[in-house]
């Protein structure tokens, strides 16, 4: 197997469109195209400047609105291939501390949803899928800019890269609308839906201690909001210690559609039973 690594901004289009020409021409027709890149910073509102703010949306959101534009340019030609979206459970329940990421995750989701019903009236055989994660263990929380004056971490619990890697392939490999990864997603997405303003003040007294650690954050502490940080990676974060390997829970359309319909048989046996003992008129 060949690999190729081409280091992109992909909030600059015309990059990702390079990228998009090179890679193919060195390795052929791309056949799964995912997104994934982000930026984020922890801090309040009032502490962010505009210019933080915009470069955490492109990043995060225009980075995947260009990557879906150069992937479908080259699948729709072809009429085959697959666009892997990675959102995450901040995309449905935004947290404080992180709004521009919150943010750009929502605009993510709606930008989905059009590109989808547009593929579908042009009758493409290109499929397109969104994979919702929970907190990962990934280096991001070392380098993310951050202006609270303790070291980040993310809420807990957390699961290991492995498991968001598995979620994503299974997207790119069958054909489901989406893929909600972890209970804890599952979790935070229907929790709002049924009581948002409880969320909002939960979040309110225990958003901030959740995503911060007791360590203060050292004064020369690297930020990769507008350069990359020097250095080498890997995938995981700090948090091998406590970050869950596997995830029994892969929640797809298909489970959802299953969950309500048993909910709402549920519903109307119960209301059918009230009836019969009386109790509802």
């Amino acid at each position: 197997m060949r690999t190729l690594p081409v280091s992109t901004d992909v909030a600059d289009s015309s990059a990702v469109e390079s990228a998009a020409s090179h890679i193919e021409e060195t390795l052929g027709p791309i056949d799964v195209w995912v997104n994934v890149a982000m930026a984020t910073a922890f801090a309040p509102v009032s502490l962010l400047t505009p210019e933080e703010i915009e470069r955490a949306t492109k990043v995060t959101y225009l980075g995947q609105v260009h990557g879906m534009m150069a992937a479908l340019s080259r699948m729709r030609g072809r009429n085959c291939g697959t666009i892997v979206n990675v959102g995450s459970a901040l995309g449905y329940r935004s947290v404080p501390l992180q709004s521009a990421y919150c943010g750009a995750k929502f605009a993510i989701r709606g930008f989905t949803g059009s590109l989808r019903s547009e593929i579908i009236h042009d009758q493409l055989k290109v499929h397109l899928t969104m994979v919702d994660l929970p907190a990962v263990n990934t280096p991001q929380f070392d380098w993310a800019l951050n202006k609270m004056g303790k070291r980040a971490r993310p809420v807990a619990p957390i699961f290991q890269p492995e498991v968001a890697a598995r979620a994503i392939y299974f997207a790119a490999t069958h054909r489901r609308r989406e893929v909600w990864v972890g209970f804890p997603t599952v979790k935070a997405i229907l929790a709002n839906r049924v009581a948002p303003t409880l969320i909002d003040r939960y979040l309110a007294k225990s958003g901030y201690s959740g995503q911060l650690t007791d360590e203060p954050l050292q004064p020369d502490a690297p930020s990769n909001l507008f350069e990359p940080v020097a250095g080498h990676f890997n995938a995981h974060g700090r948090f091998d210690d406590e970050a869950k390997p596997r995830s029994w829970e892969m929640f797809t359309d298909r489970h959802r559609t299953m969950f309500w319909s048993l909910a709402c048989l549920g519903a109307l046996s119960l209301a059918g039973l009230l009836r019969r003992t009386g109790s509802v008129k």
